[in-house]
């Protein structure tokens, strides 16, 4: 972990919030490098809902996908960057608008293949989980 990897200078503001995540309406919540966890808070917007009025699946697994990458990416040094190859979500209820929490860690950390886990909560009920096969390359 380095904390002058890309990721912690647009943790620490030097550097802008990608776009799908300012999109997502992505807060810091809890960061450990060390561990490779992260707790953050999305804003689902009304532009997210299906005409069911609920979160459409695809944003929630953007959620889940910035949520795990960011455990990772935290751990990574300079020059290191991780993409992700496979992800897996299961859907446990439905989501309305409004602020959601995810929590993400790292299960397994190689030198180049990785295996991630992560929730989604509306109002402390879990929405959402999923899995995730990254992959750390240089940049």
């Amino acid at each position: 972990m380095d904390k002058n990897s890309f990721f912690w200078k647009v943790v620490d503001g030097t550097l802008p919030l990608p776009p799908c995540a300012m999109t997502l309406g992505t807060k810091f919540a809890e960061i450990d490098g060390e561990l490779g966890t992260v707790e953050i808070k999305f804003e689902a917007k009304p532009e997210f809902l299906n005409p069911a009025g609920n979160v459409q699946g695809g944003f929630l697994a953007a959620m889940l996908d910035d949520t795990m990458g960011p455990a990772l990416l935290a751990t990574l040094d300079v020059g290191e960057l991780a993409a992700t190859v496979n992800l897996n979500v299961q859907f446990h209820r439905p989501a309305k608008a409004g602020l959601l929490a995810g929590k993400g860690r790292v299960v397994l950390r190689g030198k180049e293949i990785c295996q991630l886990s992560g929730e989604l909560f509306k109002n402390d009920k879990i929405v959402a989980a999923a899995t995730a096969t990254a992959v750390i390359r240089k940049m």
